[in-house]
């Protein structure tokens, strides 16, 4: 018992401050990529690594000499087998991280301090969606916020539009070129419409929702934006946020939505600009 003592005694005083921090540091890595693949794919995967793991240090014990060379190899290829397959699971994480406090403060130094007219811009877009839901004419509106959508801007039509209600209204008049894809809303422009979105992986939705509403959460899914949605069948206005849908919204609960999104991402812009000034002086 005493020489287990002064094992343990001898090993704390061997450690390092540096030694804690590394520690801490890749626990907090690892904590935060399980939490980030949890209920994914990824999971399953991780699972299967760690058997393979562990059969491959078994039959390295065991002096399994041909089982040791198809787990080292299937290992290998494995590893290169999940940038593959699991493509859009590492785009999401690297997409998450990027819109981390880090990823923000990287962005704005690239940014103007240019103030947004958020509140007229709004205004214009539920005027629109008001109009739309009572002809029921179904639309499909992305509101862009830090997350940039190129890959969904290069499928539409470039507009560079200011946004009125008039021009939203009519360009999701039924038999209209632009009338099937979404609209893409970046800043005060009407960036490109009749773009494709990518459509939700959730199969547990209600049969009521058709593909505009999977195609509003699909976005959702894939970036921080807003998307609201008009019903072709039923006008009723929907809002899609971080994967989840909002539905039966009026032109008050809609702005108050779209308020909150937006200015949510304008006072983190804010407090990062004043952050980045300040330590910089």
């Amino acid at each position: 018992m005493e020489a287990m003592i002064q094992l343990v005694t001898n090993f704390i005083r061997t450690i390092k401050i540096t030694d804690l921090i590394d520690i801490v540091l890749v626990g907090a890595l690892l904590y935060y990529l399980l939490k980030m693949i949890r209920e994914t794919r990824a999971m399953q995967l991780i699972k299967g690594l760690i058997i393979l793991f562990v059969s491959l240090q078994i039959s390295a014990w065991m002096n399994l000499t041909t089982m040791n060379f198809l787990l080292k190899n299937t290992m290998q290829v494995g590893m290169f087998a999940i940038v593959v397959i699991f493509q859009p699971e590492l785009r999401s994480m690297l997409e998450r991280v990027g819109r981390s406090k880090v990823g923000k403060l990287i962005d704005f130094v690239q940014q103007s301090d240019a103030e947004e007219d958020e509140n007229n811009t709004i205004d214009e877009i539920v005027e629109a969606c008001i109009n739309l839901s009572r002809t029921k004419t179904g639309a499909l509106i992305v509101l862009e916020r830090e997350t940039k959508l190129g890959d969904v801007i290069k499928t539409g039509t470039l507009m560079q539009a200011t946004i009125t209600s008039a021009l939203l209204e009519n360009i999701f008049v039924p038999n209209t070129p632009l009338h099937d894809g979404a609209v893409v809303i970046r800043e005060d422009k009407i960036l490109t419409a009749g773009c494709l979105l990518p459509l939700t992986s959730n199969q547990n939705l209600s049969r009521e929702l058709g593909t505009r509403h999977r195609a509003a959460l699909g976005m959702s899914e894939a970036s921080d934006a807003l998307v609201v949605v008009v019903s072709e069948e039923t006008g009723t206005i929907s809002l899609a946020v971080s994967g989840g849908l909002t539905r039966n919204l009026n032109d008050a609960t809609l702005r108050h939505a779209l308020i909150k999104g937006m200015s949510n991402t304008r006072n983190k812009e804010l407090s990062l600009i004043k952050f980045w000034k300040g330590g910089s002086k």
